[in-house]
This record gives structure tokens, C-alpha cells and sequence, in this order.
């Protein structure tokens, strides 16, 4: 059996320049993140992923100048694993003085270099500590410009080689229930053609193949299927391009029984048909009418 090769990412760079927001873009990538490990440990650190059961094959490691003591080991430690590891990659965030003291500014936090309390000198220190690190980049991401979505967006696509697209969730529900609060989309489709009133379909569910034809197969129902499924196929683009990693889209009807159901469930059919990863729940099913 061929043994599996890890593939170690550090992230490194300005303090502000987004490295939390990196890593967490790892994490969604399934990497095992670590932050600020000392240098002398990244080694024993690696061993232990080795020899786990089974053995972690994705590791990312942030790397900042908050312990200048083992910042200065960084360059040599990385230098090292490259010729262990044929896998061994780092990230550098770079961000403009003026955005860092801004984003500085906006949360409140102390430059971890500001010994002076200037945010300004604290920037031009770590630059300074951190250049040998920043000359060992694999990728340099400016974040000056960008929002923490374009930034994990930025990372996934160096990582993966593509923008990872976003997940749906689609939630149908009754509206005499309440509408879901998580819900970015929501469409109401109390319009459409009742099956509460048919004696045959009324103890069914949309999941129900006759209940679906009555539902998606009538001149209305067919219509606004084909409009919401438009505005889907419009917008999930622009929601991966923005990062966004979940979207949950609601379908509600008065009773989360039939019309809903039956619009969601042809909406999920539709986006997986076109490799999207969907997740279905029908939150009133199961209630009684």
C-alpha cells in the first residue's frame, strides 16, 4: 500500500490581514488547523499527525510574529520540511498600512507590536520580522481589497484549484408555523393550486408523486417552477463567486404539507442535476393538520 503523502499549508502575514479568516477557509477545506505552534514543535507536531489512525493527510499551520522568539525559527523549520515533505506550501497575507490600521481602528485590538501604542510602528516592526518568511511564499494574497468571502473564495481556489461552490440548503415549511429564521431566500407559494382540497391527495405529502404532478404539472404551478428555478440558476453563480459556503433558500405554503414540499423537493432534483450539493428538510411534515 502507497503511504499518503500530507500536504502542509502555513499561513502567514500581516497581523489583520485576515489569517483567522484563512484558516478557517482551511478547516471548511477539511484541513487539521493549528494556531501559532512554536517553531521547534512543527516537527514533533508532524510525527503525531503521521502516526494517527488514521493519519491526518491535510495540515494547516498559521504562522505571526506575536512570539518573536520562535518567528525567527520559521524560515529554517520550513526550509527543512520542503525536503522532507513534497508537500509543503505557504500562504502570505499582505494588506495595505492604511487598510490594517483601519481594520485596527474598527475592532478595537492592540497590535501585538505597538509597544508604543502606534498601530503604524507595530505594522512596519512585523513587516520587518516577517520578511524571511514572506520571501518563502507560495501564494500572496493582497487582502487590501477584499471582503473576508473573497478572501476564503481566494484561498479555497489555491488550495483546491477551484472555488468551492456553495452548499443549499432547502427548507420547506408551513407559514401558520412561523417561516424559518435562517432562511437568506424565501418564497411564499400559497398561490399555487391547494391539494388540501383534493379528498384523494389531502392525507399525502409533495413527496407524493401525485401530489407533486398536481402541484408542478398545472398551468400556475408550472409557470412559477420555472421562474423561481430561473432566479435560482441566476443567483447560486454569484453566491459562489462571493464565497458564501451555505445558502439556505425556505418554501412555505400555509400548512408545510403539499404545495411547499413539492416546489422544494423539484428545486433540490433540479439543482443536484446540475452537481450542486443540496440538502432537503421539510420542517411541517410531520405535524398534524
Amino acid at each position: 500500500m502507497t503511504e499518503a503523502v500530507p500536504r502542509i499549508v502555513f499561513v502567514s502575514g500581516l497581523s489583520g490581514s485576515g489569517k483567522t479568516t484563512a484558516m478557517a477557509a482551511l478547516e471548511d477545506q477539511d484541513f487539521y488547523c493549528v494556531d501559532n505552534l512554536p517553531a521547534q514543535l512543527i516537527a514533533q507536531f508532524l510525527n503525531l499527525c503521521a502516526n494517527a489512525v488514521p493519519p491526518i493527510e491535510q495540515i494547516a499551520l498559521a504562522i505571526d510574529a506575536r512570539e518573536v522568539r520562535f518567528l525567527r525559527e520559521v524560515p529554517r523549520v520550513i526550509e527543512g520540511l520542503r525536503k522532507s515533505y513534497p508537500r509543503v506550501e505557504l500562504i502570505f497575507l499582505e494588506a495595505s498600512n492604511d487598510v490594517v490600521v483601519n481594520r485596527y481602528r474598527e475592532t478595537r485590538r492592540v497590535h501585538p507590536l505597538a509597544e508604543d501604542g502606534s498601530v503604524e510602528n507595530g505594522i512596519e516592526a512585523e513587516r520587518r520580522l516577517l520578511g524571511d518568511v514572506a520571501r518563502l511564499a507560495d501564494k500572496i494574497i493582497d487582502t487590501t481589497h477584499l471582503n473576508v468571502h473573497q478572501l476564503k473564495a481566494a484561498v479555497v481556489e489555491y488550495v483546491s484549484g477551484r472555488t468551492r461552490p456553495t452548499v443549499v440548503n432547502i427548507v420547506s415549511f408551513g407559514f401558520r408555523y412561523g417561516s424559518p429564521s435562517n432562511a437568506e431566500l424565501l418564497f411564499d407559494v400559497r398561490f399555487l393550486p391547494n391539494p388540501y382540497f383534493e379528498d384523494e391527495l389531502r392525507e399525502l405529502s409533495g413527496q407524493d408523486p401525485e401530489v407533486a404532478r398536481y402541484v408542478l404539472e398545472s398551468e400556475v404551478g408550472a409557470g412559477a417552477f420555472e421562474r423561481l428555478w430561473d432566479l435560482c440558476r441566476y443567483l447560486l453563480p454569484l453566491y459562489d463567486q462571493e464565497g458564501k459556503a451555505y445558502l439556505t433558500i425556505g418554501v412555505g405554503c400555509t400548512g408545510g404539507h403539499h404545495r411547499s414540499v413539492a416546489i422544494a423537493e423539484g428545486l433540490a432534483a433540479a439543482m443536484s442535476g446540475e452537481g450542486r450539493d443540496v440538502n432537503v428538510e421539510h420542517r411541517d411534515v410531520g405535524r398534524s393538520r
